[in-house]
Parts: structure tokens; sequence; C-alpha cells
């Protein structure tokens, strides 16, 4: 059982940026950013999205899970929902180069925190009101898909 926790809270926390005392949010948005790339560096965009697709499916049920061992749902802690969202910014963006990479994976960095910092409707609406593990995760998801939109048009307007 100790075992089983231990892997939960791993995961949930992703690898433990989660127990961040500040920011863990950003902490755990930061913490996937080297794994997305390279995946992408590795399999490109397929893998990546494949990837997204596999932790938001044992997203669900982790968050879940470390939620009710808490006792508190969406804890703060709980940061593989983040995962999934900054992973989305990365399908986007011109990954090509070391120096041009680490300029695009900050732009995602900052595009992906803003939308799940501020929540606009129907982020907001989803992480209110939609519940357990799917609910925790789904928000996030939501947040990626606007800065998804917000990073096409950036690169559209600055590589053309």
């Amino acid at each position: 059982m100790a075992f089983s926790r231990f892997l939960i809270t791993f995961a949930a926390t992703w690898c433990y940026s989660g127990k961040s005392p500040k920011a863990p949010g950003t902490a755990g948005s930061f913490a996937a950013l080297p794994f997305g790339w390279l995946i992408w560096a590795y399999g490109g965009n397929t893998a990546l999205i494949l990837a997204s697709i596999a932790v938001f499916a044992i997203g669900i049920w982790v968050a879940h899970l470390y939620s009710h061992m808490l006792g508190i749902h969406d804890a703060g802690e709980i940061v593989i929902d983040e995962v999934v969202g900054q992973w989305m910014c990365l399908l986007v963006v011109p990954l090509a180069g070391v120096w041009m990479d680490v300029a695009w994976l900050f732009i995602a960095f900052v595009a992906f925190r803003i939308f799940d910092v501020i929540k606009p409707w129907p982020i907001r609406w989803v992480d209110r009101r939609v519940g357990g593990g799917f609910g925790i995760m789904f928000d996030d998801v939501l947040a990626g898909v606007f800065a998804m939109i917000s990073l096409v048009i950036i690169v559209h307007l600055t590589v053309g």
C-alpha cells in the first residue's frame, strides 16, 4: 500500500514538482517542459500527441485517487493536469534549433500559465462545475487549447 501511495503521489505531483511550497502549478508546468521537448525531439508531434493522451487518461485516474487520499478536490499540488496543458502548447510552436527551442519553450510556458491562472470562460466554469479526476484534468486541457490558439497567432505573426 505504501508503494502505491508513492506512485500515486509521484504521478499526481509530476515527480514531486507539485510539492513546491510556492506556485506548484508553475513548478509543474516548468517540470513538464523538458519531458515534452524530449518526446517531441525523438518522436515529433505524433509522439507528443500520444503521450498527452496517455498522461491525460492516467491523470484522470491518478488525480482522482490522490484527491481521495488527501480528502481535497483538486489540491494545488496535483500538477499532472498542467503537464498535458503544457505539452499541448508545444504542438504548435516551431521547435527546430536549440536556442530557438528555448525561446519558444519559454513563450509556450508563459502562454499556458496565463490561461491556467486567469481561467477565462469556459475554463473557469469547468474548474468550478466538473468534478472528479476528469474535471481536474479537463480545465487544464482547455487552458492548453486557449494557449495553443494564442501561440498559433504569435507564430504566424513572427515566423510567417
